[in-house]
């Protein structure tokens, strides 16, 4: 009698076991099934949020190009996949903030006037400064948000308040951006979020970097904002080499996955002044370090005396304007 019970709960408890492991599988299943956020959103995410640690394997390999261009003679001091297109991602922004300025300067908007908040501005993401729907933001405090966070939503604020409807504001982008010279350049949003059509060049970056502080040299310092107070809470930028290295004073930083990590800066040592473009590092650190590599050795080619005129804007159909002359490209170089 003992040994039938005994028997009986033995097959009781293999199927239970049984039903245990099915009930697993079932749920890994789901899991793997379960859709997964966009590679490039995900990782911006964690950008966003201020990881430092790697998102990607060790064949995560993005396309790679660089360029420094000395300011005081146009000319390019190195040059590496300069005209080959590649993603923005968040250095979409520094137009933003260029057509953002422009309305300033002409008087059609002030730094405290108020921009409405729409529900599709309010629910970009990943990186954003929470702006809720119906409310509104103060125009410096959304140069502040973009320039620091990157914040999305307040880009797309921008972009509504100037231009409409985010792609009507692209159109007025992209058009700057020929009017600039920036041929390989074309816009789709005002974030810089994953879009195949957005593309830009490393050329053309160094340009618009040129470009914004020629025009607009007063509104040009919020890029050196290290850190502002928004609502009760503390932002930082994202920019790392920002107050690190002597002379830099800007200007952006962005991520996608298909763009890699890429860095737009501006320095000025005593007077030699140069504008340098990273796209495609393989992360935050090692972008940072190519950086630091790049100003080292070409810095002190740089010239102490002003011989180019400012970049301006003008029909160009040719090769880019704000350019005189290019060094050889340079194959070997680390990266």
């Amino acid at each position: 009698m003992i040994a039938t019970s005994f028997s009986s709960l033995s097959r009781v408890s293999v199927v239970a076991l049984l039903a245990l492991f099915a009930m697993s599988a079932s749920s890994n299943h789901a899991d793997a099934a379960r859709p997964v956020k966009h590679a490039a959103h995900a990782g911006q995410k964690a950008k966003g949020k201020g990881h430092k640690h790697a998102l990607h394997g060790p064949n995560y390999h993005p396309p790679y190009a660089a360029i420094v261009v000395d300011d005081n003679t146009s000319q390019v001091l190195h040059q590496e996949n300069i005209d080959e297109p590649r993603h923005p991602a968040s250095l979409t922004k520094i137009m933003t903030l260029y057509m953002l300025f422009e309305q300033i300067d002409a008087g059609k908007l002030k730094l405290d006037s108020q921009l409405p908040v729409s529900e599709f501005a309010a629910g970009q993401h990943p990186t954003k400064l929470h702006l809720k729907p119906g409310s509104t933001i103060m125009v410096e405090d959304a140069i502040k948000g973009i320039v620091t966070r990157s914040a999305n939503d307040a880009a797309v604020v921008v972009a509504e308040a100037i231009g409409g409807s985010e792609d009507d504001f692209a159109k007025l982008m992209t058009a700057k951006a020929h009017a600039l010279g920036m041929a390989g350049t074309t816009y789709v949003n005002a974030s810089g979020l994953p879009a195949d059509e957005q593309i830009t060049t490393a050329r053309d970056q160094a340009l618009l970097g040129r470009a914004i502080q020629d025009r607009f040299p007063i509104y040009y310092r919020y890029f050196s904002t290290v850190s502002f107070r928004f609502r009760g809470k503390d932002i930082h930028n994202h920019n790392a080499l920002l107050g690190q290295v002597e002379g830099v004073d800007g200007i952006k930083t962005g991520y996608t996955e298909a763009s890699g990590y890429n860095l737009v800066v501006n320095l000025r040592r005593g007077d030699r002044h140069i504008v340098a473009v990273v796209l495609g590092g393989t992360s935050n650190a090692k972008r940072d370090a190519r950086m630091r590599e790049l100003i080292d050795e070409y810095l002190p080619m740089a010239s102490t005396r002003r011989t180019a005129p400012q970049v301006t804007e003008g029909a160009s159909t040719g090769r880019p304007v704000g350019f005189v002359t290019s060094a050889p490209a340079d194959v070997n170089a680390p990266r």
